[in-house]
């Protein structure tokens, strides 16, 4: 049996503690209901977990104690702006659709203990080493953390969120200003939790291709999405090299092509060796904030906090794909997520979403109804190297996710911890795709060396 092997039998996480932690001094006196927005409704019920590891020395001179205690003050504190978070979110049954009760019911912190040191951890395979050792779910919360202390003295930080509360941007700021009051430093923003920032317009209109792209779905019908294929969930590092290299290749012409673009076109290359010969046609898809194509110059939404996300989709011939150079495939990137990158077409979603209430909508792409399809999530400003709860910055930052079922492969960036341009990926991939990824250079399976922890 090699090592590997070894530390996937006898790894265990044992539960020790729970904490329900409240907002101190909460802003609001009395409960409320918060209604989702038009854009909320978009992004449906997905949990959305981030995690964060963390071996400072320091944290090996102190036990369990100060850490948690000194986490749920902080936290408690940060819960007084960031308020919906210690809500619950419940279903209207009069709309048929969630809204958020801001009762002050709190946050759930889980405490554990693993029985290795952080190093022994399978950074690669997310199917072995979080689903029920470092992430656990209790619907019950729509904000729940675990904290995780490891042999070493190091511990690690799971994050998840329901998606009714926000999307990436609205995480990365929570995240933030919990580091921030748990630094003793004062807020850098005051989070916007106002939902009437994203109203239909009256009366309410848009491009009829958005009925195209969308499509009204329930929970059952998230809950039961066609996945024909195994789906993995992986971990790569991307060093900068490989990055610059690939926007070298793209930019070509006077074209600079950014460093997404060149990324995307790369994978999108690569995606046509690992879907069914008979397909005859290829899709991949982007996920855009709209805070700032919403609002322009003082970007008032810059602060918003809730979900100002639309998908943007390329559509492209399999031989065109295998045919065309990098940078070729790159303008179709380019061109695709220009699309959707305007005002214009956030005020044209909102609408369309507002004349298919009341209930939940989703790409018809994500629910698995439009083929084989691959979405990439960029969050080159999501916090990562910064986010310090009082015992120093993280090794490692990311994102992943415990759905189990989805529509389409999946990749999330986010900047390394190292702070030196290369990158950390997310995955989640059919077989096929993972074997084609993997059979280049540039997607490394991530490993505690990529860390420095060996």
């Amino acid at each position: 049996m090699d090592v590997e092997s070894m530390v996937e039998r006898t790894f265990e996480v044992n539960f020790t503690k729970n904490h329900i932690v409240k907002a101190f001094n909460p802003s609001l006196s009395n409960p409320y209901v918060l209604n989702l927005s038009n854009l909320d409704l978009l992004s449906g019920r997905f949990p959305v977990t981030y995690f964060y590891f963390y071996c400072n020395p320091l944290i090996g001179e102190c036990t369990g104690s100060p850490v948690i205690e000194g986490l749920q003050k902080s936290l408690a504190a940060t819960l007084q702006h960031y308020y919906p978070f210690a809500g619950r979110i419940v279903q209207n049954l009069d709309t048929n659709e969630p809204q958020i009760i801001c009762d002050n019911s709190g946050a759930l912190i889980v405490e554990a203990k693993a029985n290795i040191p952080m190093k022994m951890l399978d950074f690669y395979n997310l199917n072995k080493s979080l689903e029920g050792r470092l992430v656990s779910i209790n619907p019950n919360f729509p904000l729940q953390i675990q904290v995780t202390y490891y042999t070493c003295g190091g511990i690690s930080m799971t994050f998840t969120f329901d998606h009714a509360l926000g999307d990436a941007s609205a995480f990365g700021k929570f995240l933030v200003s919990w580091s921030e009051i748990a630094q003793g430093k004062p807020l850098s923003f005051m989070p916007n939790h106002q939902r009437t920032l994203l109203t239909a317009r009256t009366p309410p209109r848009y491009h009829p291709s958005l009925d195209q792209t969308f499509v009204k779905c329930t929970m059952e019908d998230i809950a039961n999405i066609p996945t024909p294929k195994i789906l993995l969930k992986r971990l790569y590092f991307i060093d900068t090299s490989s990055i610059d290299r690939l926007q070298s290749l793209a930019s070509v012409d006077g074209k600079r092509r950014t460093k997404i673009e060149a990324f995307s076109a790369y994978v999108w290359k690569i995606m046509v060796k690992a879907i069914d010969k008979d397909r005859a046609m290829c899709k991949m898809g982007w996920l855009v904030d709209g805070r700032a194509r919403m609002c322009k110059g003082e970007n008032s939404m810059s602060n918003y906090i809730g979900n100002v996300l639309s998908l943007a989709f390329g559509e492209a011939k399999v031989e065109d794909l295998k045919r065309n150079s990098l940078s070729e495939v790159a303008t179709k990137v380019h061109d695709a997520i220009s699309k959707v990158t305007n005002e214009a077409h956030f005020l044209d979603l909102i609408d369309w979403i507002q004349c298919n209430r009341p209930g939940l909508v989703l790409s018809k792409v994500v629910l698995g109804l439009g083929g084989p399809a691959l979405v990439l999530s960029s969050g080159r400003r999501f916090p990562v190297a910064e986010l310090d709860f009082g015992f120093g910055g993280p090794v490692l930052g990311t994102v992943c996710s415990t759905v189990k079922r989805i529509g389409v492969a999946y990749l999330n960036q986010r900047p390394s911890a190292l702070g030196n341009g290369s990158w950390t990926v997310s995955a989640i991939l059919w077989p096929e795709l993972a074997s084609a990824l993997e059979s280049d250079s540039i997607f490394q399976p991530m490993t505690a060396s990529h860390l420095h922890l060996l």
